[in-house]
Formats: C-alpha cells, structure tokens, sequence
C-alpha cells in the first residue's frame, strides 16, 4: 500500500532518518535516547522524469527491525509518498543479563505490534535435497512464536525464453528476492537500462515476470534461471564449484543500457550484463547466451586465452561450445537444446551455428593460415566446427527436430562420440592444457591429450578427436 509518509518532517537526512523515542522505566529499561529509529539507505532507483524510489532499512535502538523496511518516493515537486510499514515505535527494552538472554540474535519485530524478539537461523536440507534456511521469531519476554518462515524459496517465474521456469529465491521476511543462497548467493538485479549498477529484483508473491518484454521481471526470470542451470551443469556434470572455482555466484544485470542489443562479462564485477534486442524488446539472457558469457567467467579464471588472433577464436569457441552443451542440459521444451547461438533472441535467426558455422557469412568452417586475422567470434568456426563433428558426426540428421548436415575438409565420414564426453574432453583441455597463447594446433593436442586422461591411449575417443580435428584441417 502506498500512503502519505509520516515521517516527512524527517526526510532531510536521506541515509539515516530519525523517527520516535522509547518509552522507558528506569528500573527495567535502557536510558532512553532522544531518538532510537533510523532508516538506512539499502538502494537509490531514479526514473527518467527525476522521481528517486529509495529502499530504507530500519534499526531501532541498534537492534534490525524486522519487517520494518520501506521506500520512500519522491517527485521533483518535492511530494513524498511511502510504501511499507513505517509505523512508528515505541518500545521499552531490557537492561544487563535480560538483554542478551536466549539464543540468536536479538531483533524487533515490527508487525502487527513492535514487540522486542529473537531470531534464529537453522541451516538444514530437505529430503529432496533441496537446502533450508529456517528463521524462527520469538517474543523476546514469553518465547512464544511470532513467526518462522524458510528463507530459500521455490519461486516460479515467466520467462521470455524457456517458460515457465523454477527459481531458487531469498525471502527475507516481508519480500521475496531474486537471490540464491544454495548458488553461491547468485543475484539478479535490475540495471534499469543504465550502464552500470543495478538493483535486486524483489517481488511479494514469489512469482515473476510475466513472459513479455513490458514486465521488466520476465527478462530477470531469463538471466536468475539460466545462471543456476549454468552453476548446476559446471558442478554437477564438470565438477566445478562456480564460475571462478571459488563458490562464489555470479550477479547478473538485465536491461544494461538502452537498446544495448549485446551481452559480455565483466571479471572485474563477475557480474554478466544482458542489453534488450531493440527490434524486439527480448532480453540476450537466453539460456546459451547465459552459459556463453559465464564461460568466459570459466576461461578467464583458468586457460585465460587471449582474445586476439586464434587464441581468441578459441576462447568465443569455447563459449559457443559450453553454452550449447548447458542448453541442452536444461531440457526445455520451450528453449530446446540445439547447435545453434542466440537462436530464441533474434527475428532473423541465430548469430553463430556450429554444424556449419560459414552459414553467417562471416565464419570459416576449416582452419586457414589467416583466420586469426578474423573477428574472434568468426575465427572460432573451426573450434565450433569440430565440437559439432566431434558429438555428432558428419552428414545430414536430425537432433531435437532441428536438420543439421556438416561437411568436412578432406570429405570424410565421421562418426560422433557424443555430446557428453566431447564436452569433457574439450573442458579438461582448456582447464589443463590450454594456456593464453593456445592456437589451434596446440589445441588439437591439448585435446588428444585430455582424451587419452579420460578414454586411455588407444580409445575410440581419441582416435576420433584426431579425425575431427582432422576434417576441419587442422594437423
């Protein structure tokens, strides 16, 4: 609900607002300062006519006020409106030993009464293996229950792209948030076409977006949903814990700039930015695009190739070879898995394919002494190339309802070994083998090299890493 804001007379100081003092007795109670409520500053939005929406979260004497948080809007006119419970409170507080009795930390609850209490958190797993983080509310005084909720939330959002979709969120007690806790503390914020910054998507229901590009919420359903299916494919199918290894989630931004019809990422932040196509107004967080830029995120924490010459037509490769492999992982029936890239995004079809990648008109599908004088994204053909026949084989099929037919350099007839092992024998080869300077011969041996780790010497896995690399004329 949004109301006149009682506290107007104290809206001078944005960072820290003051409101009401405690009601004490000398003999239970702490002194009473003058002023015991302050909102602080948590985010600033500004819309394009000069409106601020800031976000406050509320102490009062020192303790978190639970439930207690709200955002004050205000116009260039100088009008002020508030949404939230900003009801003031009067409260008497315990002294000595009574102040910290119990266990957890000691908090007010601000609804339906201020009443001073204890929270605490248990950190369990549910038997379908899903994490828990249960917060408990108890009255401070009588240990009865004022509330316990899970703060790991299964939300459900409405994407541009795949659907319908599951989302892990964070509810904090009075909002539900696009973060996920069980990922690393993965968080979605909202650019709000800026070129910079951002703030968390929060939404009071759980469910999001709407699945059109005029909710801003369906965009941020996209990138909060391929970013876990990205985290789940690296630590559960490759054994990696997060993008840098570190178990630390990544924070992704859609709406970056205006009409920004790209995507990249920014190791600086280890966050990925997601502009808007301007003919259609869709995100770039589709499920490959996602897995694309985090792959960077991985190449750039572990071979670091260099994006210049064929060392960075071997970085874009391994992004567009990554990024299928996590769309086909997802298994969405909306977003199927295919070898293409940027396939749901664009009108006029997709940016890159790998069975043969020349069909953009940019791409080489066989390595030539001048391809590293090419765009990275166009230098890596061969390296997508030979993923393709590498998982697949050559000549025409069919995969997912989508005909493919790759040809090959010397017009050999492979045979593929499969999407799942060609995955792992390119990803121990960049992790392991590949370093900044890789090109596309010490490729091939980096990857004869992982083949015969995983599948041993004489395998077929290796004999046809050889073939592969081999048809796109590499030696």
């Amino acid at each position: 609900m949004t109301h006149p804001i009682r506290l107007a007379v104290l809206l001078g100081t944005a960072a820290a607002l003051t409101a009401t003092a405690v009601t004490a007795n000398a003999a239970t109670a702490a002194p009473a300062p003058a002023e015991q409520t302050r909102l602080v500053a948590r985010s600033t939005v500004t819309d394009p006519d000069g409106t601020t929406h800031t976000r406050y979260d509320r102490t009062y004497a020192g303790l978190p006020v639970l439930g207690g948080d709200i955002v004050v809007h205000q116009r260039p006119d100088g009008t002020r409106t508030t949404t939230g419970n900003d009801t003031p409170i009067t409260l008497t507080l315990p002294t000595g030993k009574a102040a910290r009795k119990g266990p957890g930390r000691q908090v007010v609850w601000a609804a339906p009464t201020p009443t001073l209490a204890r929270e605490t958190t248990t950190r369990t797993t549910h038997p379908d293996g899903t994490p828990s983080e249960l917060h408990t509310v108890t009255d401070a005084r009588t240990g009865a229950t004022l509330a316990a909720y899970d703060a790991i939330a299964a939300g459900t959002g409405h994407s541009q792209h795949a659907g319908t979709v599951p989302l892990t969120t964070y509810f904090t007690g009075s909002l539900y948030q696009l973060r996920d806790t069980t990922r690393g503390n993965q968080r979605t914020l909202d650019a709000k076409n800026q070129p910079g910054g951002g703030t968390l998507f929060t939404d009071p229901d759980d469910t999001w977006g709407n699945g059109a590009p005029s909710n801003r919420q369906s965009a941020g359903v996209d990138a909060h949903y391929a970013t876990a299916v990205t985290w789940d494919y690296y630590k559960g199918v490759l054994g990696r814990n997060g993008i840098r290894g570190d178990g630390v989630g990544v924070t992704s931004r859609v709406h970056y700039g205006n009409n920004y019809p790209n995507a990249f990422w920014d190791g600086t932040c280890g966050c990925a930015n997601y502009g808007d196509d301007p003919a259609t107004g869709q995100t770039l967080a589709s499920l490959d695009i996602v897995g694309h830029e985090l792959t960077h995120g991985v190449t750039a924490n572990t071979a670091n190739l260099i994006l210049s010459g064929e060392p960075g037509g071997l970085n874009e490769g391994t992004s567009d070879i990554l990024g299928a492999a996590i769309e086909f992982s997802a298994e969405n029936a909306t977003d199927v898995g295919d070898y293409h890239i940027g396939e749901a995004v664009f009108a006029d079809g997709p940016l890159r394919t790998m069975d043969r990648p020349s069909l953009d008109g940019h791409s080489r599908d066989y390595w030539s002494r001048d391809i590293g004088t090419l765009d990275a994204h166009y230098a890596s053909g061969p390296a997508r190339h030979f993923f393709y026949l590498l998982a697949e084989g050559s000549g025409p099929k069919v995969i997912n309802g989508i005909a493919y037919d790759s040809p090959t350099y010397d017009g050999s007839k492979l045979l593929g070994i499969g999407r799942d092992e060609a995955t792992r024998i390119w990803y121990r080869a960049l992790t392991l083998y590949m370093t900044s300077n890789t090109n596309y011969s010490a490729a091939r041996r980096a990857t004869l090299q992982a083949a015969g780790d995983l599948y041993g010497p004489t395998s077929v896995q290796l004999s046809r890493v050889a073939a592969a690399w081999t048809a796109v004329n590499v030696r």
